[in-house]
């Protein structure tokens, strides 16, 4: 039987990493530079000078140490000024201006929307304030991770993808999933819910997001022999099946196993917008089945503007599975997380919520280590919040929120 991430198709959010302005107002020169006597600066000039017979009378004159000499997109240089120097260049009938130099850098790191809306922020990792780390092991069920990914604490993993020996993603799902799940608090790129918790890929969906039983089973057989080490494990995927028994010799046994090991398993409900009863591993009572709500403000109140073709704020994704087999909700629309490559894109599904609950347990277990597995959903449930509307099947599930862990 065929399997596939619960995930739509992505979409690309352009300039998750840009170039700023480092400052709002001119730039100070540095204590090095002070003791010196000297900073860098733009000198540029006005129309119908030679940025290079200009930057050499300068440095001959005044003792400009020039550093850079722009033609086409301005006409001036960049050169190391002493305060004496600047007056003097300032009265040069040829300059237009003496700009003092100033930082860029890659923008701040982006706190996303899901990560506010479950409260992830105000937790007491504080997610987004630029330290710490969970120390807690959550292992991803998936497409792999990529390891290299600057943003990410992968430390180790598995493939059970036949024909291939290394773990590394070659789609971007299991990437983005981890990402949500713990992308570190680091002032870069994004940050997940349990910031820097140790992340294990276990790949076992291929390049195109599929993936067999059998490869599943063996993601699992492989979670449940590192159960004293891996206390989560997220899988956004499934497919069609029934509910099973813990002896059925098949899937459901495997999970059963596992959680009797000790190992929480947080599953995406699907995308099919039908109950989530014929969904397999969602339809597992062992498991924390998590469907998918639209947030694109972080706050509740269904204010905020959609940014993407999935809904209204804070309302129920329409895509996403539901019934009675549904344990918790989560942000599952325009996502922003980690992708291959090392970069960022958004993307929608309960692939996207799950890891938001995967996030949610590692937080929980940092702080009540050896919790069972059906601890760990009645205390996230309990904790969970209905500010949210749209449940097709009249029986809200909580929306997981972290506030209180």
């Amino acid at each position: 039987m065929k399997i596939k991430r619960w995930s739509t198709m992505p979409l690309l959010l352009a300039g998750a990493l840009a170039v700023t302005s480092g400052a709002a107002s001119a730039a100070a020169p540095s204590s090095a530079d002070a003791a010196r006597g000297s900073a860098t600066y733009i000198v540029s000039l006005k129309a119908g000078a030679d940025p290079a017979a200009v930057a050499a009378s300068h440095a001959r004159r005044v003792g400009a140490s020039v550093s850079q000499v722009y033609r086409h997109a301005l006409k001036g240089y960049a050169a190391r000024l002493t305060p004496s120097a600047v007056r003097a260049l300032s009265q040069d009938p040829r300059v237009a201006a003496v700009l003092p130099d100033r930082e860029v850098h890659i923008t701040a790191q982006t706190v996303p929307a899901g990560i506010r809306r479950i409260g992830a922020d105000v937790s007491s990792t504080r997610a987004g304030d630029g330290r710490g780390s969970v120390d807690v092991d959550i292992a991803i069920i998936d497409t792999g991770i990529d390891p290299r990914h600057k943003d990410l604490n992968v430390v180790g993993g598995v493939n059970c993808i036949a024909g291939n020996l290394s773990y590394n993603d070659l789609n971007g799902h299991g990437t983005h999933v981890a990402g949500t799940a713990a992308a570190k608090d680091n002032k870069m790129g994004v940050v997940g819910v349990a910031p820097g918790a140790r992340l294990w890929a276990v790949r076992v969906l291929d390049a195109t997001g599929s993936g067999s039983w059998s490869s599943v089973l063996c993601g699992i057989d492989w979670v449940t022999a590192h159960a004293d080490t891996i206390e989560v494990a997220n899988m956004s995927l499934g497919g069609s099946g029934s509910e099973g028994s813990c002896t059925d010799h098949g899937m459901r046994e495997a999970i059963c196993r596992s959680t009797a090991a000790g190992v929480t398993y947080v599953v995406a409900a699907g995308n099919a917008s039908m109950d989530a009863s014929s969904s397999v591993p969602a339809t597992f009572p062992e498991v924390i089945a998590v469907s998918a709500i639209a947030d694109f403000d972080g706050l509740a109140g269904g204010f905020g503007t959609p940014t993407c073709a999935y809904g209204s704020d804070d309302t129920f994704a329409g895509v996403s599975n539901y019934g009675s087999d549904v344990d918790l909700a989560a942000p599952g629309v325009c996502v922003l997380s980690t992708w291959r490559g090392g970069g960022y894109r958004s993307i929608s599904g309960t692939s996207m919520a799950s890891p938001h609950v995967a996030g949610a347990a590692a937080l929980y277990l940092s702080t009540h280590p050896g919790a069972t597995p059906a601890t760990v959903r009645t205390d996230l449930r309990a904790a969970g919040t209905f500010d949210w509307t749209g449940d097709p099947d009249g029986t809200q599930e909580p929306l997981v929120n972290v506030s209180g862990f």
